[in-house]
């Protein structure tokens, strides 16, 4: 399936250098645009140059290639507002465990891996989420040693906040049960007070420490793999959350070949954004690849228990954890507005997506409109105190949601938070009534990075098999032109481009998503099922499936 992925993308690829000034027309199919549906459309130079008639459409782009859609469904390019571009391509390169479905399971697809990829270096993997699991507990170290013993293994949990290592893993990090836990950090430990191998938020760092990097050869093609994987999947682009200078640098080379199939919005690390903190946003040649800004972490992940919490968990204790101390926020805060550089902060708790908007509304206290302005964002708004959920419209904060978080966290999330915190949990349409401005993503390697996933869990909120909690709160569920424009014209307005980018209207760029059914009108069920037909950047074809 890779290999024909590979080979469709890089003939689409190959098609569209050679090809940059053909002019296209689309028919066939149900077509939309982001404000009506129409016949047929038409590209010219790279735009759109019209949407309606048929007969109208090729009289505007006369000798076009005409692509029968054969009933597939055209809507505006979607973007994955919140993903990270080098951990979707390293998913491709280790071991994936996304989709575990038991402790046993993932000690059986270690053992597998381990076997097919004999060695004595760090083995590495991510995907794992044990809130559905039938042990109902997290892995441990003697579960990993049970797999690899002698061999150091470290799995991060799918939140990218949680890690499990092996024995071995954890003495050559050196952490044993005098180890004391970092600010913004737990080492979970057993009833004799031995660590159990799972390391919570800053924590993770005792272990990564000793964890070789992949080399450059290899950190530049998770950049590649990544962009076609999502070039396959029906996105047309994607914010890129915690970049580094390396993935920027990899993002612009491929550009400059004309290799790079998505746009890419980077918003750097803190470690990584000095220049745009400086200087502000910036943009390479090729128009592909921009630097909007920093995102920054106040707290961590619900499944793990870092989320910061206004009360105690309802079923533990403890708040969860600050990540970043204030003062850190507030400097590079200071930073961002004097160089009109974008802010992304993850917040997900209530206290911590409090303390985001509070240090917002502190940034602008001289001037409310000028934050209204920046359009500075709240990445995740998971879980929102009832008297916050207003202050995004009012502040002008965009927020930044990942449908497919809803719809795995139902699993775990009530006994997290029990009922009454239930009632601001990825309130989707409780945002949009109060006239704030949402941008959908995914949150990928943490979720798997599909834009159709993301648009049913919008619309539908159920998980994948039909299935949703008695209180998960089913009105927050939005209407499908709702969760078109989150994927669209949203991250368009988040990354300041709606006037280029979000809607297939005269003059924009042509970004199109071609998915096999209507999703205005299709049964939920069908759209879980359906796939990406076509992705087409800039009047470019740069993913063509088999038909």
């Amino acid at each position: 399936m890779r290999a024909t992925i590979a080979l469709a993308l890089a003939a689409a690829l190959a098609a569209a250098t050679s090809a940059s000034g053909q002019d296209l027309l689309l028919r066939g199919g149900p077509i939309y645009t982001g404000e009506a549906r129409v016949e047929a459309l038409a590209v010219k130079d790279g735009k759109v140059a019209f949407a309606g008639p048929l007969g109208a459409a090729r009289r505007a782009a006369p000798g076009a290639r005409e692509i029968d859609l054969k009933g597939a469904g055209a809507y505006p390019g979607f973007v994955d507002a919140h993903a990270h571009l080098s951990g979707i391509g390293l998913r491709e390169m280790t071991l994936n465990l996304e989709g575990a479905a038991s402790v046993e399971d993932l000690v059986a697809r270690l053992g597998a891996w381990n076997e097919a990829h004999p060695g004595q270096e760090v083995l590495s993997g991510r995907g794992w989420i044990e809130t559905h699991w039938p042990e109902q507990r997290f892995p441990t170290r003697a579960d990993l040693d049970r797999a690899v013993a002698g061999r150091p293994v470290v799995l991060t949990r799918a939140d990218g906040h949680a890690l499990v290592a092996n024995s071995a893993m954890l003495a050559l990090a050196g952490v044993t049960a005098a180890t004391a836990a970092p600010d913004g950090g737990q080492i979970l430990k057993d009833a004799a007070g031995q660590p159990t191998g799972m390391l919570i938020d800053n924590a993770m760092a005792l272990v990564r420490a000793k964890v070789p990097p992949p080399d450059a050869a290899a950190r530049a093609e998770a950049v590649r793999r990544g962009a076609e994987v999502y070039a396959a999947r029906g996105w047309t682009g994607l914010h890129n959350m915690a970049a580094s200078r390396e993935e920027t640098a990899a993002e612009q080379a491929l550009a400059d070949q004309g290799r790079l199939p998505v746009r890419v919005e980077n918003y750097m690390s803190l470690a990584e954004g000095g220049e745009v903190l400086a200087k502000g946003p910036s943009r390479d040649a090729t128009g592909m690849v921009g630097v909007r800004g920093v995102k920054l972490f106040i707290d961590g992940a619900l499944g793990s228990r870092g989320a910061a919490l206004l009360a105690p968990y309802a079923d533990a204790e403890g708040t969860g954890l600050i990540v970043t101390p204030p003062e850190v926020i507030a400097q590079a805060l200071a930073k961002a507005r004097a160089s009109g550089a974008q802010v992304a902060i993850h917040a997900i708790g209530d206290r911590g997506n409090r303390l985001a908007l509070d240090a917002y509304q502190q940034a602008f206290a001289d001037d409310p409109a000028a934050l209204k302005a920046a359009r500075w964002r709240v990445e995740h708004a998971q879980i929102l105190s009832p008297e916050d959920l207003p202050r995004f419209a009012e502040l002008g904060v965009i927020a930044s949601m990942q449908p497919s978080h809803a719809i795995g966290d139902l699993y775990f999330a009530p006994a997290r938070l029990g009922p009454e915190r239930l009632k601001g949990a990825y309130a989707w349409e409780s945002l949009l009534q109060t006239g704030a401005a949402l941008a959908g993503g995914s949150d990928a390697p943490v979720e798997k990075g599909d834009p159709l996933v993301e648009f049913y869990a919008a619309a539908y909120r159920h998980d994948l098999a039909g299935r949703s909690g008695p209180d998960w709160r089913p009105q927050e569920a939005v209407t499908r032109a709702q969760a078109l424009a989150m994927l669209t014209s949203g991250p368009a307005f988040a990354a300041g481009r709606e006037a280029e980018l979000g809607a297939l209207a005269v003059g924009r760029a042509a970004d199109i998503s071609v998915f096999s059914v209507d999703l205005m009108t299709a049964p939920f069920d069908q759209i879980a099922k359906a796939h990406a037909v076509m992705t087409i950047v800039g009047g470019k074809v740069v993913y063509e499936a088999a038909r």
